[in-house]
C-alpha cells in the first residue's frame, strides 16, 4: 500500500477512508489487510481489527464482501493471533534460569522473522519488540517491589538489563550476554548462577 497520510481521527473513519482510497468495487483478503496495514501504521499495533469487523464497517458503507475471501483472511488473521499469544505466554523471566531460556526462544524467534517475508517480519519484529518492551518494565516493576527478597529483586534488575541490551542491539545480545555472564562482576553478584 502507498504510504500516505490519512486525515481520519478513530479506527472506523480510518477504515472508510482508506476503502475509499482503494477504490474497489468488492472487498477481500487484499483490500482487507491493506487496511489493517494502515491502521496498524496511524495508530500502532494496538489498533489492529480483525478482518471480520472490517469487512462488517466497509458492507455497512455499501462494499460488496467476497464472503470467501473474507471468512478466510479472518480465520488465518486469528491463528496468528493465537500463535502469537502462546509464544508471549510461553516466555518468562522472573528469575536467571527461565529468563535464559526466554531470551533464547526471542532470538529464535527474531532470526525466523528476520529471514521470512519482508512485510510480515517487520510487523513480526515490532511486535516481539512490544512484548520485551512489555517484559522489561515488568522486570524492572518487580524489582522495585519491597515484598520480593533482595537476592530476587536483583536478578529481576540484571534480567531487566538484559531485556534492555536485547530492545538496544538484539543482533549482539547473545554475544552480550555470554560475554556479561562471565564477567567477573556478574559472577562475584550472582554466584549461586555458576
Amino acid at each position: 500500500m502507498i504510504a500516505r497520510n490519512w486525515s481520519a481521527r478513530n479506527k472506523r473513519d480510518l477504515i472508510i477512508e482508506v476503502w475509499e482510497y482503494l477504490d474497489c468495487e468488492s472487498v477481500g483478503a487484499s483490500e482487507l489487510e491493506q487496511i489493517q496495514q494502515a491502521l496498524t501504521e496511524k495508530f500502532g499495533a494496538g489498533a489492529l481489527t480483525s478482518p471480520a469487523s472490517i469487512a462488517r464497517i466497509v458492507a455497512d458503507e455499501g462494499a460488496v464482501l467476497r464472503h470467501p475471501e473474507v471468512f478466510q483472511c479472518d480465520v488465518n488473521w486469528r491463528e496468528q493471533n493465537l500463535k502469537r499469544w502462546e509464544f508471549r505466554e510461553g516466555l518468562n523471566f522472573s528469575d536467571f534460569s527461565t529468563a535464559f531460556a526466554s531470551v533464547v526462544r526471542l532470538e529464535e524467534k527474531r532470526l525466523q522473522l528476520q529471514v521470512g517475508d519482508e512485510a510480515n517480519g517487520a510487523i513480526g519484529l515490532r511486535e516481539l519488540r512490544d512484548i520485551v518492551v512489555a517484559a522489561r518494565k515488568d522486570s524492572l516493576l518487580q524489582a522495585r517491589s519491597k515484598i520480593l527478597d533482595s537476592s530476587v529483586r536483583e536478578q529481576l534488575k540484571e534480567i531487566s538489563e538484559w531485556l534492555t541490551v536485547w530492545l538496544q542491539a538484539p543482533e549482539l545480545f547473545s554475544d552480550w550476554l555470554d560475554l556479561r555472564r562471565r564477567s567477573p562482576e556478574y559472577k562475584k553478584r550472582f554466584p549461586e548462577e555458576q
